[in-house]
């Protein structure tokens, strides 16, 4: 048994539940595609000036966490903002870090399908003056992902709303990109509660409109877009959205609350999941898609009702701070030594935090190593002068 604190700055006892799920591969084939976004986990021995300069990545443990998520049948998004891109991760470390994953993939059983992010981070945003300009660091960015073998995400870059390009300017940026991929891509669309410089992207602040934009963007390259991940944590505007795509165009949720509906579809319609949330959550996705692909409905929900709840903590505004959450469960899973972040980012989130996403983790099925993850969660505690 645990004391643990409160928002209402109490302390109060808590015991695991001791119900949770045993992390394993699904028994048939899933019938959506779901990538986990992954999180990167710095060295703590070489850190040195943390806010400073390029991250001293730990490899071993940031490639153990995508291992234990590819042994669970799920897929990755490597290299996004999950990653910390713009955020502590430069270009230099996501490249390493996509051409590591890559190599891991390929080596890996279950032959695990990776797609990465592509940018125009390794430029700065004051010398991305023009759409030349920005169509050159993303071609760089992609180039490097094809030479990897992985699949291109094009994420949303904040040059684009920096230099106030309208919908025709995205036309020409994106359409000059998804030509030149080798490959069908896949879209990237990031409300601004993910990154406040976002505002405005696709060439409006009125959703409807940028709707229109980048659909039409679909419309003109439908052969070379393998789909478009939508975070805007909007669940009538992704059905709504859904339903226009071409035919063979996927959607990808991005949506972290209410991934489990979107997913499961109204009937006509279904989303595909990129989503940061899996990579908290994977035993419980993992074996919830199973049971969906297995047509038990019923199972689907009963496994994800919980970890909705826990999604929200994670995800609680500040939004862009949810990283934290992520990691820290992966700590408590013995997915990973420690959750010690590039850029000090594990401090982004307080102790009650931290309780609430122990809770409802345990609530959720999801600390699959109770011995471990109470020992930890201790040990953060005493760190905070609790216990």
């Amino acid at each position: 048994m645990l004391t643990l604190p409160t928002y209402e700055s109490r302390l109060e006892p808590y015991s695991l539940t001791g119900e949770a799920l045993t992390p394993r591969a699904p028994r048939v084939p899933l019938t959506r595609t779901a990538f986990a976004a992954a999180h990167v986990v710095s060295d703590p021995l070489r850190e040195r000036d943390p806010w400073v300069g390029s991250p001293a990545v730990d490899w071993e443990n940031t490639l153990k966490f995508r291992r234990w998520l590819w042994d669970q049948g799920l897929g990755l998004a490597e290299a996004m903002d999950t990653a910390q891109r713009g955020m502590g991760v430069d270009w230099a470390t996501a490249k390493e870090l996509i051409e590591r994953t890559m190599k891991e993939a390929k080596a890996h059983p279950l032959k695990p399908r990776v797609a990465c992010g592509a940018g125009t981070d390794q430029v700065p945003l004051e010398k991305l003056k023009t759409k030349d300009d920005i169509v050159a660091a993303y071609s760089v960015q992609l180039e490097a992902i094809e030479a990897a073998g992985g699949q291109a995400i094009l994420m949303a870059s904040r040059a684009l709303p920096a230099i106030g390009a309208g919908p025709d300017d995205y036309a020409d940026v994106y359409g000059r990109l998804i030509t030149q991929a080798r490959e069908p891509i896949i879209l990237h669309w990031l409300g601004d509660m993910f990154d406040p410089a976002l505002t405005g992207y696709w060439g409006s602040t009125d959703v409807a409109a940028a709707s229109d934009a980048v659909l039409a963007i679909i419309e003109s390259h439908a052969a070379k877009v393998d789909g478009i991940k939508i975070s805007l944590l909007d669940q009538a505007h992704e059905e709504a959205f859904r339903a226009r795509l071409p035919d063979g165009v996927r959607l990808y949720t991005g949506d972290d609350f209410n991934y489990a509906e979107l997913i499961a579809g109204d009937g006509k319609h279904y989303s595909h999941a990129l989503l940061g949330a899996f990579a908290a959550i994977a035993p419980v996705a993992s074996q919830a898609l199973e049971a969906l692909a297995e047509g038990d409905l019923e199972t689907y929900h009963t496994l994800f009702a919980p970890t909705v709840p826990l999604s929200r903590e994670i995800f609680k505004a500040p939004t862009r701070f949810y990283k934290a959450g992520i990691a820290f469960l992966a700590w408590l899973n013995d997915a990973q030594s420690h959750f010690i972040m590039p850029a000090g980012f594990q401090s982004s989130r307080e102790i009650a935090h931290y309780a609430e996403v122990f809770r409802l983790a345990d609530q959720a099925r999801l600390l699959s190593k109770p011995e471990i993850a109470e020992e930890r969660m201790g040990l953060l505690l005493k760190l905070h002068g609790i216990g």
